[in-house]
Formats: structure tokens, C-alpha cells, sequence
């Protein structure tokens, strides 16, 4: 008989694996607190070391949180959007990935988010996408302040699509994004106007409920930028650096 050299699973990815089965399937629910490590080691035959190994992938993963003090204890989490941006955030900083492939991303997938939102907008994503456009307009010499209320504008897009997989996407990715337009010049007073101009064709588009129209404009928004970063050779370098504080 031949045998393969068998691949036998670390007793803590065990755990951990079946915990997170716990948390996805309910029966583990959002806020309770874990069994402590002693009693987890009981229940389960494995070290304090592999339980807590166990915990830490857990953790990594954002499906616990952990509290110090008295009341403390390992508390079950949900995931949620911020728990796909942290993973994104680690993939570009730890293994640097170039901005092109942010904007080759936010190309190919931003026009479909402005679509979904021309057909699901509702009347408060519409007074939001409307607030957030005077917003903009009215801190059109402030960049910092206009900067980030870009980023709250584009995410107010994705959040009318009532699309939970593409809130959590396009979020995380524009706000990566943002993280990488902080280390480039990018900040002429021709492209403020450009954007909020661009706003507004896309939000037009979104009231009408035309969602061919809203992604031709989200499109046309979307390479207008890449290519006034790349005609400008704004970018410093082949690759993206985030700040160590974006990982975390």
C-alpha cells in the first residue's frame, strides 16, 4: 500500500473553525460571551495554547472582540462590512498592490453600484445623496473637508443600492482608495469642480431612476480620474503603501 503524506489540521484551526460554524449558524449569538479558556479547554480536550491560538484567528477574523477587566471575556461579533475593509486594507498594505488595480477595480464595478442605485434609490437616499452634493459644493475651498465628504458621497451611492455584498465592496474599496489618494498631490481646484460636475450628472441620472444613464456617468467619473492621474503622473511609485494604522 502507497500512502500520500497526510496533512493533519492544527488542533487550534479545529476549534476555530467549528466556533466560527457556531457564529455563522446562530448558534452562537451576537453579544454573548464565550465560555472562558479553562472551560473551553475542558469541553474541548485541547491546550490553553490551542484555545487560544483558536481565539486569536477569531479575533483576526473580527467574529469576537475581547474585553479586558473584571466583566471581560471573548463576546461574539457579527461580520459586518468593517471585518471585509480590514481584510482589504491588509491585502493592499502587506502585499502592495499597485493603484492602478484600485482604479482598474473602482472602474469595473462602481458603474454597476450607480445602475443598482437608480433602480432601488429610495426618497431618503436621495435627500442623503442631495446633502451630501451641497456639502461638497459648500467645501469646495477646503480640501481635507471635501475629500472626505467625496468619500461620503460615493458610499451614499452604494448604500441606495440596498445591496448588502455591494455596500460592503464598494465601501471598503473606496475608502482604501482614499487611504491611497492621501499620498498623491491630487488636489487641483480644476478637479473639485470636475467631480462635483460629475455628481451631478450621476445623481440626476440616479432620481431619474435610469440606471443605464447613472452607469454611463458613474463610468465616464470613474476613467476621468484615473486618467487625469495618470496624465499628471500623480502616482509616487508602481506601488501603494498605506499608513500601518490602516491594517489595524
Amino acid at each position: 500500500m502507497v500512502l500520500d503524506r497526510l496533512s493533519v489540521p492544527k488542533a487550534s484551526d479545529v476549534l476555530a473553525t467549528e466556533l466560527r460554524r457556531q457564529i455563522f449558524s446562530g448558534e452562537l449569538t451576537e453579544g454573548s460571551m464565550l465560555p472562558t479558556e479553562r472551560e473551553l479547554c475542558t469541553v474541548s480536550g485541547l491546550s490553553r495554547g490551542s484555545v487560544r491560538d483558536a481565539l486569536r484567528v477569531l479575533e483576526i477574523d473580527g467574529l469576537i472582540e475581547t474585553r479586558p477587566g473584571r466583566a471581560g471575556g471573548s463576546f461574539i461579533r457579527r461580520p459586518d462590512a468593517s471585518t471585509f475593509e480590514r481584510s482589504l486594507n491588509v491585502l493592499v498594505g502587506g502585499q502592495g498592490i499597485s493603484f492602478t488595480t484600485l482604479v482598474e477595480a473602482r472602474e469595473a464595478i462602481e458603474p454597476a453600484a450607480a445602475a443598482l442605485a437608480a433602480e432601488h434609490r429610495n426618497k431618503t437616499d436621495l435627500e442623503r445623496l442631495a446633502g451630501a452634493t451641497r456639502q461638497m459644493d459648500a467645501a469646495i475651498e477646503d480640501v481635507s473637508l471635501f475629500q472626505e465628504l467625496n468619500v461620503q458621497w460615493h458610499l451614499a451611492v452604494v448604500e441606495a443600492t440596498h445591496n448588502e455584498i455591494m455596500q460592503a465592496y464598494v465601501g471598503s474599496l473606496w475608502r482604501v482608495i482614499a487611504l491611497a489618494t492621501d499620498v498623491i498631490d491630487f488636489h487641483s481646484p480644476q478637479t473639485l469642480a470636475d467631480t462635483l460636475e460629475a455628481h451631478s450628472r450621476i445623481l440626476a441620472a440616479i432620481r431619474q431612476g435610469n440606471p443605464k444613464r447613472a452607469a454611463s456617468a458613474m463610468s465616464k467619473h470613474a476613467h476621468a480620474y484615473a486618467e487625469e492621474v495618470y496624465r499628471r503622473n500623480l502616482i509616487k511609485g508602481p506601488t501603494i503603501q498605506l499608513p500601518r494604522s490602516s491594517t489595524s
